[in-house]
Formats: structure tokens, C-alpha cells, sequence
């Protein structure tokens, strides 16, 4: 299975995946490619380290979303690695129909909550403010909703007494690390 990872900043969750893969964790797939809309985010620097080429793009003149003349570089530079499987790895743009029909069913998202609780942005935040017990991390099909799409798996994370923002945040992000390489070692199995 070939993967196209898209992320926009550090690239914690592309490390992730490409340590599994180094390892031998990570099932029958090559990772082909790392893409951002970002010139200078970290994800950039993972390519060399990893062998892998990396490549930042022009997304346009939007902030948030991909579409026009930038969700066109983004369709071709995909098409042009024959990617299997698209991942957003904190890619921080909304995906229009063009990228959506263009890739239908091959693209997955890791989410930082347990879906549908706590859709959209900073969701740590949502449920730490919220007061949840417990909350976690999702990977999901994406499609026009978003963070809407079939759940694929999650991983619960238990907020304590004890835990701050902070604490929360760095105990979701370490449940991210380990789903998404196992979603993806899954995913090349079938």
C-alpha cells in the first residue's frame, strides 16, 4: 500500500508513522510522499530524515480550506505518486469535493477526540473545558462533514484528577502515535 501524508505542522504524527514503518510495524506500505501546505512546518523535515520525499505546496489564498488553484497542486502532486491511501496528519484544511471525489474512500484523519464528541478545532480543549472523565483520539474516512466521516478506530484516554491541559494534551497525543500506525498496519492487511 502506498501513503501520502499531508500535515501543516510539527509532524509528531507522520514521525509516528514513519518510525512504525522503519520497524517493521506498519504492515505491507511505503510511505511515498509527504506533502504540506506549510513552507516551513517541521512534517518538511521528516523527508530527509526518513528518506522520504517531502514537498511543500501552495494551498491558495485561503487559510483554512483547500480549494481553487491550490486544491488543484495538491490533486496532481497525489495522483502523481499513485497513493493508496491518503493521510491527514494534521493537515489544518478543510478538503473540498474536488480532493474528496478525487480520492474517495482513501482518505483517513486522526482527530484528537473520541468522535462525534468534540468535532473541529482544538478539541482537547473542548473536552478538557467540558469536564470529561474520559476522552481520547479518533481515526475516520474523511468525507464532506467534517471529522463526520465512518469511524475507523479510536483509543480511549482517561483524564484524571491530576491532569492538566498540558498533561492531557501530551497523553492524547501519545494514544495518537499508537493508533494510527495500527489503523494504517490494518488497513494494508486487508
Amino acid at each position: 500500500m502506498r501513503i501520502v501524508i499531508l500535515g501543516s505542522g510539527r509532524g509528531t504524527n507522520a514521525e509516528a508513522i514513519l518510525h512504525a514503518r522503519t520497524v517493521g510495524r506498519l504492515g505491507r506500505t511505503e510511505v511515498v510522499s509527504i506533502l504540506s501546505d506549510q513552507p516551513a512546518a517541521g512534517i518538511l523535515a521528516l523527508g530527509p530524515r526518513f528518506g522520504v520525499s517531502a514537498t511543500h505546496l501552495d494551498a491558495g489564498p485561503f487559510r483554512t480550506k483547500l480549494d481553487g488553484e491550490g486544491e488543484v497542486r495538491f490533486i496532481a502532486a497525489v495522483k502523481a505518486t499513485k497513493a493508496d491511501l491518503i493521510v491527514l496528519a494534521g493537515f489544518m484544511r478543510v478538503l473540498k469535493p474536488g480532493f474528496l471525489n478525487a480520492f474517495a474512500g482513501r482518505i483517513i484523519n486522526l482527530h484528537p477526540s473520541l468522535l462525534p464528541s468534540f468535532p473541529g478545532l482544538d478539541a482537547i480543549g473542548q473536552a478538557w473545558r467540558r469536564g470529561v472523565k474520559i476522552t481520547g483520539c479518533t481515526v475516520h474516512y474523511v468525507t464532506a462533514e467534517i471529522d463526520g466521516g465512518p469511524i475507523i478506530d479510536q483509543a480511549p484516554v482517561r483524564i484524571d484528577p491530576t491532569d492538566t491541559l498540558d498533561s492531557l494534551t501530551a497523553k492524547v497525543h501519545a494514544a495518537e502515535h499508537a493508533l494510527l500506525p495500527a489503523v494504517i498496519a490494518h488497513l494494508s492487511n486487508r
